[in-house]
C-alpha cells in the first residue's frame, strides 16, 4: 500500500541514516572535548590509511576526550598477528592509547555486522526508547517497544486521543509516551 505524500512531508529535510549517526558521533566526540582541528586531520588519515569513508559511524572509533582513536585490533588480526584485544591507537601521532577511553556514545549506537552503524537510540528521550533504524518506517524515529512511528502516535495524541488509549493501541508504556510528548513540548515552545 503506498501512502501520498503532503506537501510538508517533501519539504522536510532529510539526510541519509549514515549522516544521521556520523551526527550524532561528531557531537559526542565535540562534547567530550575534542576539537575540530584534531578530528578533521584524523579522519583524513583514516581515509588515506585504510580507505575509510564514514569513519564516524563506524565502530572502531572513540576518543579519550582529547584525541581520536582507532580500533586496530580488527585490521590486526587480518594481518595474521591474532590480536583479540582493543589495540587503540591515536590516529594523529600512531600512539597505542592505555587510558580508560570515553565510550557512552557508542551505547546510543548498534552496530550492524559491516560494523557500521545500523540502530540509533535518538538522545532527545530521558526515558522512552525510541530509534532510528533504516530498516523500519524508512529510518523515521520509532518506539523500540511496539514500532510505533513517534510521528504517528504524536499526531494522535494533538489530535485528542488519551495517553492511555494510545498506550494501549501501539503497546507503548505510558511513562514513554510522557516523556516522547514532554520532549516535543519542550521543543515547540
Amino acid at each position: 500500500m503506498l501512502t501520498c505524500l503532503t506537501a510538508a512531508t517533501r519539504r522536510s529535510p532529510s539526510i541519509p541514516f549514515v549522516g544521521l549517526a556520523e551526527g550524532l558521533v561528531l557531537a559526542a566526540i565535540r562534547r567530550s572535548g575534542v576539537t575540530m582541528q584534531r578530528i578533521r586531520p584524523a579522519l583524513d588519515e583514516l581515509q588515506r590509511q585504510i580507505g575509510i569513508d564514514h569513519a564516524l559511524a563506524s565502530q572502531h572509533l572513540f576518543t579519550d576526550g582529547a584525541e581520536l582513536l582507532y580500533d586496530y585490533a580488527e585490521q590486526n588480526q587480518a594481518d595474521g598477528e591474532g590480536i583479540d584485544t582493543r589495540t587503540l591507537i591515536v590516529i594523529r601521532n600512531g600512539q597505542r592509547v592505555f587510558a580508560e577511553v570515553i565510550e557512552q556514545y557508542l551505547q546510543m549506537i548498534r552496530y550492524g555486522s559491516d560494523g557500521y552503524a545500523s540502530v540509533i537510540k535518538v538522545p532527545a528521550y530521558r526515558d522512552a526508547a525510541v530509534v532510528a533504524d533504516p530498516g523500519r518506517s524508512f529510518g523515521s524515529p520509532v518506539f523500540e517497544r511496539g514500532g510505533a512511528r513517534v510521528s504517528d502516535v504524536l499526531e494522535r495524541f494533538w489530535a485528542g486521543e488519551p495517553l492511555s488509549e494510545l498506550s494501549e493501541e501501539f503497546g507503548v508504556p505510558p511513562q514513554q509516551l510522557e516523556d516522547v510528548v514532554r520532549a516535543t513540548s519542550r521543543r515547540a515552545a
